[in-house]
């Protein structure tokens, strides 16, 4: 019970951080949500899917990860400057769980990238997405999100235990922000270059966004779900076994 009230209290003191700080809601919020904009009134009605269906419908998920993609660089930011500031050591002084450290970060960002999530999906529904999918096809696209930002904020503590500079902290994020435009997310993969097609056809975003894309279009996921859970299962054990082991040999 100790280290759950201790994660508790730290998880409200980096929360509250969050809320104290405009840019962060700004750049995990509002950026995703222009974009989402940017390419449905400007580039959408140059774009032809071949799925018949409104643009917006299936440019979504890959929207969705991209606004989890640019979050997750304030988790490595705000840790960095934990470590940077002594935070650790101060902790360390104090009847505090050592796990307790890491997962109020973790869970701060999981909390803070959902509700940006929301957000953007609201701004979506009111543009014009519009989805027949059942509430367990929503609790998988949920459970789905959950997962990446999770992987994704794991890889975030790496950054922000390993960084020298608030700059390398934060910018860890860029290729994870890139990733989806070289996937099915935007633009069939059909469309693309043999080797940049066999790339995006083979790297994670492509087989997470198509099953998040079938689950809200109510077709069948097929093989891209348990390829997706495979990929973001791989990522997140490793990612929590690096961010753990150097949190030891940081604090030790």
């Amino acid at each position: 019970m100790t280290a759950l009230s201790d994660t508790a209290a730290l998880t409200g003191r980096s929360l509250r951080h969050v809320l104290r700080s405009p840019d962060t809601v700004i750049t995990t919020a509002v950026t995703p949500v222009a974009l989402m904009l940017m390419f449905v009134y400007v580039f959408g009605g140059a774009i032809s899917t071949g799925s018949g269906e409104a643009y917006i419908n299936y440019m979504l998920p890959g929207i969705l990860l991209i606004t989890v993609a640019s979050g997750v660089a304030y988790t490595a930011y705000r840790l960095f400057l934990d470590k940077r500031d002594g935070m650790f050591e101060r902790f360390q002084s104090m009847p505090i769980a050592r796990s307790g450290v890491l997962w109020a970060h973790v869970l701060t960002s999981v909390s803070a990238n959902l509700a940006a999530v929301a957000l953007v999906i609201g701004v979506a529904v009111m543009i014009g997405f519009r989805s027949g999918a059942s509430p367990v096809a929503w609790f998988a696209v949920a459970g789905i999100l959950v997962l990446f930002t999770l992987a994704l904020t794991w890889l975030a503590v790496i950054a922000g235990l390993v960084a020298k500079t608030v700059d390398g902290a934060s910018a860890f994020s860029y290729p994870l922000i890139f990733l989806p435009f070289i996937s099915s997310a935007f633009v069939p993969t059909g469309t693309m270059p043999g080797p940049v097609a066999w790339f995006a056809e083979n790297q994670p975003v492509t087989a997470i966004v198509d099953t998040m894309r079938a689950l809200f279009a109510q077709q069948p996921v097929g093989a891209d779900f348990g390829i997706a859970l495979a990929w973001l299962a791989g990522i997140l054990g490793a990612a929590y076994a690096g961010a753990i082991a150097i949190y030891r040999r940081k604090v030790g």
